[in-house]
């Protein structure tokens, strides 16, 4: 999935449904680019995306709706996810993360507590998780006091008002 003529660090295949590339950034040394394509209904891929925050929170709204208490525990685990993530300070230790294979066994094991999540809106809840692996990672290689993601976590598990959600989510780079 070559994206403006740079291949990718590492790409990413979920139940053949999404295609999830990371690039070399440009804000930092380490940093790192996300870009995605999704199959449609009629098979073909998508254009390749860059994810949002903001597609990422309305899908979690549409979780939440449905199943409101698996949502919060899945929000919790993201949110002590968040605590323990550092951001990368050496190329092999964004290589070792970036392994394919290791990543998404990983994502396979954490995803089975909250499959029922897939059930609702447009996201499985595997491809949530690995995007907010990622999301995490950059944005702490950029900024070891980075906060946006974590706050739109909390934001969303307090159910705020939807305003608040969208505004945290809309915010520059979301």
């Amino acid at each position: 999935m070559t994206y403006r003529k740079q291949k990718p660090l590492e790409v990413y295949k979920i139940n053949d449904s999404y295609i999830v590339a990371v690039y070399q950034g440009e804000l930092s040394k380490y940093d790192i680019i996300l870009r995605y394509r999704q199959r449609n209904s009629n098979g073909k891929w998508s254009q390749i995306r860059t994810p949002k925050h903001i597609h990422w929170a309305v899908d979690m709204l549409i979780k939440l709706t449905h199943e409101e208490d698996l949502a919060k525990r899945f929000l919790d685990f993201l949110l002590r996810l968040w605590e323990a993530t550092e951001g990368f300070k050496t190329k092999e230790e964004r290589e070792e993360f970036l392994k394919e294979e290791n990543l998404l066994k990983t994502v396979e094991q954490e995803a089975k507590n909250f499959e029922g999540l897939s059930k609702h809106g447009e996201y499985s809840i595997k491809f949530l998780i690995l995007l907010a692996k990622l999301l995490m990672k950059q944005e702490k290689t950029n900024r070891e006091d980075a906060y946006m993601f974590r706050k739109l976590l909390e934001a969303l598990k307090e159910h705020r008002e939807i305003y608040k959600i969208v505004s945290i989510a809309t915010h520059r780079g979301g």
